[in-house]
């Protein structure tokens, strides 16, 4: 029987499209890619090390050719593929239908070398119809796409590699700069820099409750005031807080407010004007990948990676169709299972009377593909899965089943009604009262349309339907109301919002930046590269990303220019298309050809001269003019400089929240060097300092100081006394001796713990480094350490969820860490027990969690106990494997030997070994008790010199005594 082989990308989706296939057929998935671009030195062939072009991959002098390797951990796997290929009749490459997923085709298609026919398949959604269709159907390489996708790659290579290292000499290392990436981060700097411009100014105005003779009540507002209109915060200048020149308009005080108030109160009000139009509201369009995720974020809270990610689940399983896409489009018969639900569901009168067909506007939208929407002819109903999905894809699910349905049904249709009211304030003195002038709208839904299933927004549809309807009694011209209550209300005007990712990824796609498939990706490397925080929803922006925006702004204007980024996407469409070639369009990029094109490298290396590094790490803040402060990004950290001061910004700052009287008490602050005094035993100061990762002390006015010490979590700086600095300088102290080798209790980067050799074990608290005893140490290192049968430490939290795995705060060794036992995230600054929620907790894990790494040498472990079950190879296995088992017998006794353990009397016999200085030291120490600190100066040294010497005359005692 003939034999195919489909290779696909991922796991999940093998064992989907498997079940559609009949016998004859193999599916093995990919993992993705297969091979890229080196990524390290370490990746580079040995025959390709010695060329000046191999760092970069791409050899520029031959066409740019790329060099690709397949990744070591992917080896194992190409080689399964390559036996699997060579033992098929046919080979299917069934990748995703878009550029990425043709490369990947492509390069499997280079690295297997088949000598079998191969053929590319692809399809929108995996159905058994979708499936079969496509089987029946199959098409060659696009070497278009392949080209494209080729193009970019490169593109990111030589951007990324170019403008990278600028960044590291001229801001900070390990800084990163990308295509799409800088351009995402330079909008978000940009939004900040007119939040730090912002000036608010107050405006006030008046509620008023207008009661009808039927005793109906509806809200009503304040706009004019003796023919006036009365101020909104659209007639500020958001520079200077007050009115634009041509805004002619009066600003109410509080005081004159509250007067109207009172005098508006239990007045008459007439109807001067009442206005009713019709208002018809057409369903929004179906999803494609950025209004996914926008939506996503708005109605579910999701992060953009835990959208695709569920995403990407729901298309593996054959729920949904591919979730990558620019293209509102829908095929004929996904329009038909629309309507067919439409109708079953809500009716006849709720289903559009002609079906609806959408066409992206988008720059570079393409519509080869369809919209997101359920799979199949017939879309399954979200309640009908509730038993197969989990509660991200179900949620999903939901939403894109209702948005596609939604799409095909009627408009919505109601009435809004605009009134004009006018009556006269009492006067506070008397006199004549000042005429005003109100306003009231409303809006009523007299027929809900596609609203019944889908409101933009929201997740419950009838709630929001409610809350659309702001119905007003039926006023008429001339009809009399009262003024039953005035409320004065205070307003001031807003700073325009930071983007959230929903509103960036918006931007970034109406802009022609980025591609569907790029924007999750995106969001996640300008926060994984401290660019971007979050702060709830908002993407605030780093001082970093304020001097890297800034040194490309103003040296490399075009790379983070957004038409600039959106016509290099527009020609990567046109290789894809077959209008333009790589190479050409690769050389004018690079190196430019005849003055055309970017010419980056040449670009690079006129500018590096002229970079100001100090200017660029200089931050304007428009908050702090004139006062002297600067703001600057330093290697090590964002600070603030006025003269000779200096002072470090607080981690998590927002930029706009920097202001002058936030900045003198930063600098007022206590800078840290505070002298405690001097150390009687050795004569050297001892300094208290804030340093960037936390307090210490130091001994010595040496650079660097003779010794350090960390203060502890219970420490002050401020308070730190001499007696206490001395008391963390002893550190480390040394225990006692046990089997033959010191215990020394140490204060380390993780918290206080024993060492004894090599091993080691925590301590529960920093102050019993003072006071842990050695039988008390020995019963510590009785216990297994932490991996090996010991306890784990008990969870800081843990939050439930339904429909999925609880998710765990642990402690880890790197810090705090989230976990639901398949995959682990470290929290990053600013994210603690204290304010993680279980949504935010589900989101972290969702946007950055990452399968735990495999020990080393489990897989060959296990590998040996498979190979020692099989009886029948054993014996001929056995004189190969004679040579380790010898190797094993030796090295056994050693292993299981304990070390003999020696008390100071037997010791002291060994004594002749040592030299003079060495035998002074432990003689004080171990028989008269005495401390290493009190008999360093009277030996001459040091205190930490000390301390090394008595360790390693302890060795060389216990060596002798053991006649080593």
């Amino acid at each position: 029987m003939s034999k195919t082989l489909v290779i696909v990308e991922s796991p999940a989706k093998a064992r989907t499209i498997e079940k559609y296939l009949g016998k004859g057929y193999a599916v093995e998935s990919s993992i993705g890619h297969i091979r890229d671009l080196p990524k390290s030195a370490a990746d580079i062939p040995e025959k390709y090390k010695g060329l000046a072009w191999a760092r970069l991959g791409l050899d520029i002098e031959n066409d740019f050719q790329p060099l690709y390797v397949v990744s070591p951990e992917k080896r194992q796997h190409v080689a399964k593929l390559r036996k699997m290929a060579a033992e098929a009749d046919e080979i299917i490459l069934a990748t995703d239908d878009d550029r990425e997923g043709e490369s990947i085709a492509w390069h499997l298609f280079q690295e297997l070398k088949p000598k079998v026919p191969v053929k590319r398949m692809v399809f929108h959604e995996i159905t058994k119809e979708a499936i079969q269709a496509a089987i029946a159907s199959p098409r060659q390489i696009d070497t278009n796409l392949v080209e494209a996708q080729e193009a970019r790659r490169a593109l990111d290579r030589l951007y990324g590699y170019e403008v990278s290292p600028v960044l590291w000499k001229k801001v900070a290392p390990k800084l990163s700069a990308g295509r799409v990436q800088s351009v995402a981060t330079r909008m978000l700097v940009e939004r900040e820099r007119e939040r730090m411009r912002f000036v608010s100014a107050p405006w006030w105005d008046l509620l008023i409750t207008g009661r009808t003779a039927d005793a109906v009540t509806f809200p009503a507002r304040l706009t004019d005031v003796a023919g006036q209109k009365l101020a909104l915060g659209k007639d500020f200048d958001p520079l200077t807080g007050k009115l634009k020149p041509e805004a002619k308009v009066r600003t109410l005080s509080e005081v004159e407010a509250r007067a109207l108030a009172d005098g508006l109160t239990g007045e008459t009000l007439a109807v001067i004007s009442a206005e009713e139009k019709p208002f018809t509201q057409r369903p929004y369009p179906p999803f494609i990948t950025s209004t996914l995720q926008q939506e996503g974020s708005r109605k579910l809270g999701f992060a953009a990676t835990r959208t695709m990610r569920a995403a990407q689940r729901l298309y593996e399983g054959g729920y949904i169709t591919y979730m990558r896409t620019d293209s509102t489009n829908l095929s004929v018969e996904a329009v038909t299972a629309a309507r067919t639900q439409v109708s079953q569901m809500y009716g006849q009168p709720y289903l559009s009377p002609q079906p609806r067909v959408y066409a992206k506007k988008a720059k570079n939208a393409q519509e080869a593909h369809e919209a997101i929407r359920p799979a199949g002819s017939s879309f399954r109903t979200p309640d009908s899965l509730r038993g197969e999905l989990s509660g991200d894809e179900w949620r999903l699910y939901d939403l894109i089943w209702k948005r596609t349905v939604a799409c095909q049904m009627a408009d919505a249709r109601g009435r809004s009604l605009r009134v004009r009211l006018g009556g006269k304030a009492r006067s506070s003195s008397g006199g004549a009262g000042e005429e005003v002038g109100l306003s009231a709208s409303g809006r009523t839904i007299d027929f809900p349309g596609f609203l019944r299933a889908y409101v933009e927004g929201s997740d419950d549809p009838s709630a929001a339907l409610e809350d659309r309807e702001t119905p007003l009694p039926p006023l008429k011209q001339g009809e009399r109301v009262t003024a039953e209550t005035v409320k004065p209300e205070g307003h001031e005007t807003q700073p325009p919002a930071r983007y959230t990712e929903a509103s960036l990824v918006q931007n970034m796609e109406g802009a022609g930046i980025g591609r569907p498939s790029t924007y999750a990706s995106i969001l996640g490397t300008i926060q994984d590269r401290g660019y971007a925080t979050k702060k709830g929803q908002a993407l605030v922006p780093s001082w970093t990303a304020f001097a890297t925006s800034a040194l490309l702004e103003h040296h490399f204007g075009n790379l983070v220019d957004y038409d600039f980024t959106a016509k290099m996407e527009e020609d990567l469409d046109d290789i894809a298309g077959g209008r333009a070639k790589r190479v050409p369009y690769l050389q004018r990029f690079y190196l430019g050809v005849n003055g055309e094109g970017m010419a980056l490298r040449p670009l690079i290396d006129r500018q590096m001269g002229e970079i100001d590094a100090r200017g660029i790490a200089t931050i304007a803040v428009p908050k702090l003019e004139g006062s002297g402060i600067e703001v600057r990004v330093g290697r090590y950290g964002t600070y603030m400089q006025r003269g000779e001061d200096k002072a470090n910004l607080p981690e998590g700052l927002a930029p706009d929240e920097l202001n002058l009287e936030m900045a003198e008490e930063i600098l007022s602050r206590p800078s840290g060097d505070r002298p405690l005094g001097v150390d009687e035993a050795s004569g050297h100061p001892v300094v208290a300092r804030a340093g960037r990762y936390g307090p210490y002390v130091t001994l010595g006015a040496e650079n660097p100081p003779i010794r350090t010490a960390s203060l502890f979590p219970t420490d002050d700086l401020e308070t730190l006394s001499l007696s206490r600095a001395l008391k963390l300088l002893s550190l480390p102290r040394l225990v006692g001796t046990s089997e033959g080798e010191e215990v020394w209790a140490l204060n380390g980067k993780y918290g206080p713990y024993l060492k004894r050799a090599n091993d080691s074990r925590s301590l529960t608290a920093h102050e019993e480094l003072f006071t842990v005893t050695l039988p008390e140490a020995e019963a510590l290192f009785l216990q297994p350490r932490f991996g090996k049968g010991r306890s784990p430490t008990p969870p800081l939290s843990t939050y439930k969820y339904e429909g999925r795995a609880d998710i765990v705060l642990k402690s880890g060794r790197f810090g705090p860490y989230l976990t639901d036992g398949e995959r682990n995230a470290t929290l990053r600054k600013g994210e603690s027990e204290d304010n993680l929620t279980a949504e935010r907790a589900l989101e972290i894990l969702e946007e950055r969690g990452k399968e735990p790494k495999a020990k080393v040498g489990k897989p060959r472990k296990a590998a040996a106990k498979a190979g020692a079950a099989k009886k029948p190879t054993a014996r001929k296995a056995a004189p190969k494997k004679a040579p380790a088992s010898k190797t094993a017998a030796r090295k056994a006794p050693a292993k299981a030997a304990a070390k003999p353990t020696f008390t100071w009397a037997q010791l002291k016999l060994y004594l002749k070994v040592l030299s003079a200085q060495e035998q002074q030291l432990v003689t004080a120490t171990r028989e008269l008790g005495r401390k290493v600190d009190d008999v360093a100066p009277e030996l001459g040294l040091d205190v930490k010199k000390a301390k090394g010497m008595a360790l390693q005359a302890s060795k060389k005692l216990n060596q002798a005594a053991r006649g080593e």
